[in-house]
């Protein structure tokens, strides 16, 4: 397969179109890089806390907009500040767009916490479900990050590793802490 520059394609059609996806849907950014590990530890905390799958998931998204506006007011300033010539109306429109990835972080893990509310599945399992989803996208990131560079299979397994790294750290964080 050639690129639109007329290069052979390295990476594999089903890999670029796995890369493609993720960045539509904004995680393979800093900011849903960001998200995930903030949502795994605020799940992790609501879990522990006991609180239900229905407030697990309101204080998820809650805390998650409240750091979106804060995220989204200092993008803009600091654009409209740095760039000369540079609206306020654009500023924003640019920290609006370069934080997509945070709110885009909430949608896998609610899945589960969305399910457990509706009573389709058990609401401490939804916590966990919603935590090892967090841990499968982290590893699916930096997979996909190395294997469009071409690495060798163990490189790329371990980028996966790496990067899935933090959210099980507040995985066993969560588990020790509710024992």
């Amino acid at each position: 397969m050639m690129t639109r520059a007329g290069n052979p394609d390295r990476t594999g059609g089903r890999i670029r179109r796995e890369r493609d996806l993720l960045a539509e849907v904004h995680l393979s950014t800093e900011e849903g890089i960001y998200g995930l590990i903030l949502v795994a530890g605020l799940v992790a905390v609501a879990g522990t806390a006991g609180l239900s799958s229905i407030r697990t998931l309101v204080f998820v998204l809650v805390t998650v907009a409240v750091f979106w506006v804060a995220h989204v007011y200092s993008g803009t300033v600091a654009a409209h500040s740095s760039h000369q010539g540079l609206t306020l109306r654009m500023a924003l429109r640019m920290a609006r767009k370069r934080s997509r990835g945070l709110l885009a972080a909430v949608v896998p893990p609610a899945i589960p916490l969305v399910l457990a509310a509706m009573g389709v599945i058990d609401g401490l399992l939804a916590d966990w479900i919603a935590m090892w989803t967090i841990v499968a996208v982290l590893a699916l990131l930096g997979f996909l990050t190395y294997r469009r560079r071409s690495a060798p299979l163990g490189m790329c397994i371990a980028a996966a590793i790496s990067t899935a790294a933090l959210g099980f750290v507040i995985i066993v964080a969560k588990a020790l802490l509710h024992h």
